[in-house]
């Protein structure tokens, strides 16, 4: 058979060097929009198929990754590359094919402040919706949530209130803070945490995740969590990231994870921990026999 260049030629080695032939990957990022009616709004969201989700009936396991503060639903695909380190740990047998839903609201925090009620829009609305719209798995067993920063603040409260909706988690530098965020963090300017346009203290305590703990104690449904920190990160989240980590380690010892890895609060670090919460996330997650529809 006839080739396209002759490769003994320099040039045509340059150019396998410097374009190698790859096996495309059939993954697609999706950008959607539901109409909220709590909201009174459209709530944005970006989606990940993996390859073969058009092709086949199966439902998927679903990752919902939430942002941080000030973010939207194009974060993880822009600056977090999830597209490429999903489609890597798929290809490599690491994890399972699974379907990523990344919600956009801002600074939000993911939680029923004092602007609006945006864990109520997550939870009753967003998950019904996806459930409805996408064919993923609609059981605790196949739904797991992330977060970075903000995101992993909203993550805790939502395993801690929700723990029969979530099989995993991942709290990525989580702004758990305790008692009182500190003064450089954005909680302390967002209109969640605000009364009469100042930051209200009381308003913090009585949203953060040990009025749930309680709660979560109560119902008897262990949600594992893997816990992320840079070991410089600006706003002193190993710290806080320690207490939640001892808190839920005295109570679940073989279902929870903590990692203070090089980093501070930014990109870098989630890029290079996401993989890994995901991997831990997964493990716990059940999927359908023999790919069939449940």
């Amino acid at each position: 058979m006839r080739t396209f260049c002759n490769y003994s030629s320099v040039l045509c080695l340059v150019a396998l060097f410097l374009f190698p032939l790859r096996t495309a990957v059939a993954s697609e990022i999706l950008s959607r929009k539901m109409a909220s009616k709590l909201l009174a709004a459209d709530y944005p969201y970006n989606l990940y198929l993996p390859d073969g989700y058009r092709a086949g009936s199966r439902r998927y396991p679903v990752l919902y990754l939430l942002h941080g503060n000030g973010g939207n639903e194009t974060d993880w695909t822009r600056r977090g590359r999830i597209q490429e380190t999903v489609d890597r740990l798929i290809k490599t047998g690491q994890i399972p094919p699974l379907l990523i839903v990344m919600p956009g609201n801002g600074s939000s925090w993911w939680i029923d402040g004092n602007q609006q009620p945006a864990e109520t829009v997550l939870i009753k609305e967003l998950i019904p919706h996806i459930d409805a719209a996408f064919r993923s798995l609609a059981v605790r067993n196949g739904r797991m949530i992330a977060g970075i920063s903000a995101g992993g603040y909203g993550t805790v409260n939502a395993i801690f209130k929700y723990p029969e909706l979530f099989a995993a988690a991942a709290a990525l530098s989580p702004a758990v803070y305790l008692p009182l965020p500190p003064p450089h963090s954005a909680a302390n300017r967002v209109a969640q945490f605000q009364k009469n346009g100042s930051f209200d203290p009381a308003t913090w305590q009585r949203l953060n995740y040990p009025v749930s703990w309680e709660t979560y104690r109560a119902k008897n449904i262990i949600v594992p969590l893997y816990i992320s920190s840079g070991d410089h990160d600006t706003f002193f989240i190993a710290w806080h990231a320690a207490q939640l980590f001892q808190k839920l380690f005295e109570y679940q010892p073989q279902r929870v994870e903590f990692r203070v890895v090089d980093g501070d609060h930014d990109w870098r670090l989630w890029r290079n921990t996401i993989a890994d919460a995901i991997k831990y996330m997964t493990s716990f997650v059940s999927l359908p026999v023999n790919g069939e529809n449940q």
